[in-house]
């Protein structure tokens, strides 16, 4: 039977790139997404591989929902061996103009989603006795605060502090929790970015990219297999040793 990997949001962009990734490393699939439609759509595409995966509907901002997300798919599939909290949503807005409810909604997705996607993955690795790897979306934002990202920044550097938290604790039970921190990786969620961002500052959506790649050492945008490359190497025999770490896949924009 194949190992199981669970990835929450993995109906597009990066989670996508990271359900194929490890796919093709012989894990099973749970795909996890609010997005019905599109979690149903990368599950049609790896069973055309044969690859074996399920689409489940998930809002990781449900804390049940995402203990009930573990269950089924450790029935479907058995023993669960690697948990990503990739799911997570952003806004663009000025400080002072942030609506309070879109605020508390990013929270309650991006903090409080990986918050109990760390405690729901944790608690099976425990009960299975055999540790595990649990993997966390960070951001650059969460290393170095963004402009017009207030609410984005805040809860990606909450991400960080809970990778080293939960590593801290779980070490012992041979589970390692560590974090990736995307820069620019050309995805909806950063076309959503890009436009809101261009509005504001009043210049072109073009212009507004143009400005983002003068940032990156070499040269290009990320791309969501880039970042997979980096869970892969997380969830693989090599990074035994690894826990409460956040890297950077941003191209060289910044530097720990």
């Amino acid at each position: 039977m194949a190992k199981l990997a669970i990835i929450t949001g993995a109906g597009q962009g990066i989670g996508e790139g990271i359900a194929y990734r490890l796919a093709k490393e012989g894990y099973a699939i749970a795909v996890a997404d609010i997005n019905q439609q599109k979690a149903d759509e990368v599950v049609n595409n790896l069973t055309a591989q044969d690859f074996p995966s399920k689409a489940y509907y998930l809002d990781v901002a449900h804390r049940d929902e995402v203990f009930n997300l573990v269950n089924s798919a450790v029935s479907d599939f058995g023993e669960l061996a690697v948990f990503i909290n990739n799911a997570g949503i952003a806004f663009i807005e000025r400080f002072v103009d942030t609506d309070p409810e879109a605020f508390e909604r990013l929270i309650d997705v991006n903090l409080k989603g990986t918050y109990w996607g760390i405690q729901a993955a944790a608690k099976q690795f425990l009960k299975q006795g055999k540790g595990g790897r649990i993997v966390n979306a960070a951001s650059l934002a969460g290393v170095e605060a963004s402009a017009l990202q207030s609410a984005y920044s805040a809860s990606k550097f909450g991400i960080r502090g809970l990778t080293q938290s939960a590593a801290k604790e779980l070490a012992k039970e041979h589970i390692t929790v560590n974090a990736y921190n995307p820069g620019i990786v050309r995805t909806p969620l950063r076309d959503g970015i890009d436009k809101k961002t261009s509005k504001i500052k009043n210049i072109s959506v073009a212009e507004q990219q143009s400005r983002c790649l003068t940032e990156i050492a070499n040269g290009r945008e990320a791309t969501p297999a880039d970042v997979a490359d980096v869970v892969a190497w997380f969830v693989s025999p090599g990074a035994e040793y690894i826990t409460g770490q956040s890297i950077m896949v941003d191209g060289g924009m910044r530097y720990l």
